[in-house]
């Protein structure tokens, strides 16, 4: 039996649903979704439980009655999910932040993977009792990080982690999808298929990753061109560009053999650190597009959990959970991490960030789709690993930041008045600077501080309040201030503010854990 019903027969759907009533359906769960991710963001419990909760009372074993075991039909809502979600995170990734940690963050994303998947695989051999493949490839669904509950919790509290262990992280989770799905991808065809080689792998793996970052890069240089070139006569258009150049960059890496997650995402990383028409309104709705795509992706998950399948394996899942929050991830950072310098406590607090999300539970359905013996055993132990990892996990972040003095306030910035779209008349850009406690322009004029002839400040904030500034303004600590200039006046400005270069922010990761303050990092205002 498969589908949505709002009853279950023993053998066929008796009441299918209509049109209207999915429509209903729909719109109701969403606004559940997000009035209850408001109510529980306060508590600090993450916003995709929550969207997974209202999924599972929903569903057939739940007040809600709504029958859905399709696993086709919820992977390829994942995948498109997903698309969007890497996107939308690529397009939030400052380049000039997550640089200085490039190297590790990959190391992270790669061989830090491996290393998980290895761990939690040979546990659930010996343990557990799966054969070895079937046991790689549960560590495999279950390898990749969700970076976005991490800050989405630590928001809610008012809290952020201290200076480049907050990129590494970022840029961790954001790149290390693409091997969790190659990992899984590969592991199913040597499940299923005789002739499959381990030793094919290997340039399987290298042909995805170069033809995915080869084919993101172009695509998102291609995209950016087109946005400053197509001239629309209705703004409203300029989304649906960037909507097809999702899926045009996923679908077109796939077909030539390339891995399309990885090519989705550096698409979006490539577009959002350029200069192009509408940017600002164009991240904006992408940010509500992937708000959208995880509301819409975890409510059908949890209508294609049973809860009582998955309360039948909590033993196991309680043993894999604990194996990999307390095991294995923190083992494969440490080792992954070795050749870096960076504290102690800062490695202890990237293995306790680590945490399951979207990822695991969409791959968990790929073995749903194949013939293996043991695959609906592996998506609820899967679902339960996530779901104790995100309420374990998710819900003592804060806590554990502290504890290991790596945490820092998370500074409210007020919502500025004004915004702005470079063109090509203006050599220049509308950035956002602080005045740090201990910068010397601190308690001066404007007038006396030597501004170079290409920057003008244009708004001084101050707490809520906001002021169009004259020579005469005095700059006090915590200001922040919008200043117009070009790239080499910038660089003049920074230093008269005593703020760091760019280059400069480009430092080991061990600086992550020193008091000083986090830099202030460059982040431009693009849209009228």
């Amino acid at each position: 039996m498969t589908g949505l019903c709002l009853e279950q027969g023993p053998v066929l759907c008796e009441r299918p649903v209509e049109l209207n009533q999915i429509l209903l359906i729909g719109g109701i769960l969403l606004l559940a979704s997000v009035v209850a991710s408001k109510a529980t963001g306060r508590l600090g419990v993450p916003a995709l439980l929550v969207f997974v909760v209202i999924g599972m009372l929903a569903g057939s074993e739940g007040p809600g009655g709504i029958h859905f075991d399709d696993p086709a039909i919820a992977q390829s809502l994942g995948v498109v999910a997903l698309i969007y979600i890497l996107f939308s995170g690529g397009m939030d990734t400052n380049w000039a932040s997550v640089r200085p940690v490039l190297g590790s963050a990959l190391m992270l994303a790669t061989i830090g993977v491996a290393l998980t998947a290895v761990l939690v695989g040979l546990f659930a051999t010996a343990v557990l009792g799966f054969n070895l493949l079937e046991g790689l490839l549960l560590g495999s669904i279950v390898s990749s990080t969700d970076a976005a509950a991490v800050f989405a919790i630590m928001r809610s509290k008012g809290v952020s982690l201290r200076g480049q262990l907050k990129s590494l992280v970022e840029l961790e989770s954001g790149t290390n999808d693409p091997m969790a799905v190659f990992l899984t991808t590969a592991l199913i065809s040597l499940l299923t298929l005789p002739d499959a080689s381990v030793v094919d792998l290997i340039p399987m793996f290298i042909q995805q990753m170069v033809l995915g970052g080869l084919l993101g890069y172009g695509f998102g240089r291609l995209t950016v061109f087109v946005l400053n070139r197509i001239n629309l006569d209705y703004d409203g258009l300029y989304p649906v560009v960037t909507i097809a150049a999702a899926l045009i960059i996923y679908s077109a890496a796939n077909l030539i053999g390339g891995n399309g997650f990885l090519a989705v995402y550096l698409g979006g990383l490539v577009i959002a650190n350029s200069v192009f028409i509408h940017k600002r309104t164009l991240l904006r709705f992408h940010d509500g597009v992937a708000w959208l795509m995880q509301i819409a992706m975890f409510t059908a998950l949890g209508l294609l959990v049973f809860p009582s399948h998955v309360l039948a394996v909590a033993g196991q899942g309680l043993l894999l959970s604990a194996f990999l929050i307390l095991i294995a991830r923190p083992i494969s950072v440490f080792l992954t991490l070795l050749p870096i310098r960076l504290e102690l406590r800062a490695k202890a607090m990237v293995g306790w960030v680590g945490l399951r999300g979207a990822v695991p539970i969409i791959l968990a359905t790929f073995p749903l789709l194949e013939e293996i013996p043991a695959n609906v055993t592996i998506f609820n132990l899967v679902f339960f690993i996530v779901f104790t990892s995100v309420l374990i996990q998710g819900t003592s972040i804060p806590l554990v930041a502290r504890l290991l003095g790596v945490d820092q306030p998370l500074r409210a910035r007020p919502r500025l008045p004004l915004e702005f779209e470079p063109t090509g008349g203006i050599q220049g850009d509308l950035v956002e600077l602080d005045i740090l406690p201990d910068s010397h322009a601190a308690g001066k004029r404007i007038v006396d501080l030597g501004l170079p002839p290409g920057a003008l400040f244009v708004l001084v904030g101050r707490g809520e309040e906001f002021m169009v500034p004259t020579g005469n303004t005095v700059l006090k600590p915590g200001d922040t201030i919008l200043v117009l200039a070009n790239d080499q006046s910038l660089l003049r400005v920074r230093e008269i503010l005593d703020l760091p270069q760019p280059d400069e922010d480009a430092q080991e990761v061990e600086t992550a854990t020193e008091t000083a303050p986090a830099p202030v990092q460059r982040r431009p205002l693009e849209d009228v």
